[in-house]
């Protein structure tokens, strides 16, 4: 099938590398000429485990090329996915002048019949806009259709995820829409979950705000955990053995962050409230979960008493393990409280070093950037944890501590056990545990 990709943002680019790979030919396109120019000579702009090998791979065999037309790749394709960003308005609400703008575009240039399938993260109706706008401003009579097909593309394994998805939700008004999208997702039939439009765009902040929701209830007990002599580990475990809750998303630490979560829970937030519905739960989570920063610096003041001038290391910059991604990432917020307190800050993470100094430029000596975890340790009053990479979890602790001229550790996502690191001589402060 001829698929044109409209936007080759995070979604964008892993629906076109695997729309391609599973055999169909795609084409994808954006407003930003260093994306395209990039993904053209098969680099990818964002930091994803197997995407730029499979983008090469797909460059290579003429299933998969990039254009800055957007009104060609239109024209050329059967089924377009918009895959445009939606940004956050101050209010939680999803900014839609990204799909409104592409829906005329796609009007202006409706020469055949094509499928219009929504995969951005889009509020409830939304399907419904694009349908009157594209109605108002085409130029002919020529019919379409409208789908929708939300995205559960985790960071850091958002390739398997599409590749080998657990679930692919169908929104649907109309049998040919329905016939066309199962045959772009034909290897999957027996995942298909076929809905109407509404059910589908609905399903996607629904269950990235129900997963935002264990975070933050795991995080509640751990404040519990705090006042008493329970380990919200081992009460994680005891929950998660219980099959009706699981044990994914029971873990305590920083909270989440991210593109989604935030974002999504939100959204929700201000969906619900404009259709008269009281959303006090989720509002309760995002707070939640904004305040476990506050609770991570104070157990960083706990240990350094005065922040002032006192070195730290902090390792672990992006939202998640194995992505580049720092949007809404703890990390930024920590750094904002410590810079605040007049602390020296050494920062490193694996992958996004270069897009946090965006954020927070090299300043030496407040803001300085190391080439390794050790580098980041070497002199530093405390060590503070923030993203849980695997590097971290192996590191050489005794080596760790004979760098550091104050062996103080406060540990945002709980990666080491208390009493071995204890063992070993270190200050040791985690979340939820003694």
């Amino acid at each position: 099938m001829k698929i044109g990709i409209i936007g080759t943002g995070y979604v964008g680019l892993v629906t076109a590398v695997g729309l391609a790979e599973f055999g169909h030919l795609v084409t994808g396109t954006d407003s930003e000429v260093d994306k395209i120019e990039k993904a053209s000579q098969g680099i990818s702009h964002i930091y994803e485990s197997d995407l730029e090998s499979l983008l090469k791979k797909n460059l290579k065999k003429g299933k998969l090329t990039f254009s800055q037309d957007l009104d060609k790749t239109i024209l050329s394709s059967d089924v377009l996915f918009v895959c445009v960003n939606t940004p956050q308005r101050e209010d939680g609400s999803a900014d839609m002048s990204f799909v409104e703008a592409v829906s005329r575009k796609i009007a202006e240039n409706l020469n055949h019949y094509k499928l219009v399938v929504e995969k951005s993260t889009v509020p409830v109706r939304t399907s419904m806009w694009i349908n009157r706008t594209i109605s108002l401003y085409k130029k002919s009579d020529v019919p379409f259709d409208i789908a929708s097909n939300p995205e559960f593309l985790r960071e850091g394994s958002a390739v398997s995820d599409f590749l080998n998805p657990d679930r692919i939700i169908i929104g649907v008004e109309s049998k040919k829409a329905r016939e066309i999208m199962l045959k772009i997702y034909e290897k999957f039939k027996d995942r298909v979950l076929i809905t109407n439009i509404d059910t589908a765009e609905l399903i996607k902040h629904a269950s990235n705000s129900f997963l935002a929701l264990k975070i933050s209830y795991i995080n509640l007990m751990s404040e519990m955990c705090e006042r008493t002599d329970a380990d919200v580990g081992l009460v994680a475990k005891g929950m998660g053995l219980d099959p009706r809750i699981g044990a994914q998303f029971l873990r305590a630490g920083l909270g989440y962050g991210g593109s989604c979560f935030p974002k999504d829970i939100r959204a929700l937030t201000k969906i619900g409230e404009d259709m008269g519905v009281n959303m006090n739960l989720l509002m309760e989570a995002d707070r939640i979960n904004l305040e476990r920063i506050g609770v991570f610096v104070e157990k960083v003041k706990k240990a350094l008493w005065i922040l002032k001038d006192k070195k730290i290391a902090i390792l672990g910059l992006s939202f998640k393990p194995e992505t580049d991604d720092i949007r809404e990432a703890p990390s930024i917020r920590v750094i904002k409280e410590l810079q605040e307190g007049g602390s020296l800050l050494r920062l490193y993470d694996p992958e996004a070093i270069e897009n946090m100094k965006a954020v927070f430029p090299e300043d030496p000596p407040q803001i300085t950037y190391a080439q390794s975890a050790y580098e980041a340790a070497k002199g530093a009053n405390a060590l503070l944890l923030i993203t849980e990479w695997d590097e971290f979890r192996n590191l050489d602790l005794k080596k760790l501590k004979n760098l550091m001229d104050n062996p103080i550790i406060v540990d945002g996502r709980n990666i080491f056990e208390p009493e071995e690191v204890r063992k070993l001589g270190f200050e040791y402060y985690s979340l939820g545990r003694k």
